[in-house]
């Protein structure tokens, strides 16, 4: 059966590390017949929360900025990835802005049910994930329908196309022809 997959590529960098891994699983995902839609923060207006929760009320953000058509693509996926470089051990300062900004999805009728996580590091520490996928399954946890259902982690790239036929690339081609 044919799912919606919506990919966020958080880096800022066009070309970047994390989102080659972002196209690979993207055209592992189409080849296996999904709908798949990437998206890149690249150029993006996304302002920080106010932590008003006006949107819990609402269903929408207040702020006008690219974050609420994100969130609104991210509640109609089946199948959500983020890809992110991987910062200080943390996801990408953008991408933990994106998660804040998609809390008018708590409480609403989401569709997505499967999440994934494509990273990439100058760090070749298979640990160096760990702290990222941790956040992320703290936001998941807020979403009881959802689960985290695989990541991908390519270490020792920095800058970038030093990705290029690190295995990761085939781990992330694969993971979204399985999905």
């Amino acid at each position: 059966m044919s799912k919606n997959v919506f990919i966020l590529s958080t880096s800022l960098r066009k070309g970047g590390n994390s989102e080659t891994l972002a196209d690979y699983f993207f055209n592992g995902a189409k080849d296996s017949g999904h709908n798949v839609e990437k998206i890149s923060l690249v150029g993006k207006n996304i302002s920080f929360c106010k932590g008003c929760l006006t949107c819990l009320k609402t269903g929408k953000c207040i702020i006008k900025d690219d974050a609420n058509i994100i969130a609104e693509k991210m509640m109609y996926a089946d199948v959500i990835v983020f890809a992110t470089p991987i910062y200080y051990y943390e996801m990408s300062g953008q991408m933990k802005t994106v998660l804040d900004r998609a809390n008018a999805l708590y409480g609403s009728d989401y569709r997505f049910r499967e999440i994934y996580m494509l990273t990439a590091a100058a760090e070749n520490d298979k640990n160096t994930p760990k702290i990222a996928e941790n956040g992320l399954k703290g936001w998941i946890e807020c979403f009881p329908k959802a689960k985290l259902k695989g990541s991908v982690f390519a270490g020792g790239v920095d800058s970038v196309g030093t990705i290029s036929g690190h295995q990761a690339l085939s781990e992330a081609y694969e993971m979204g022809k399985n999905i």
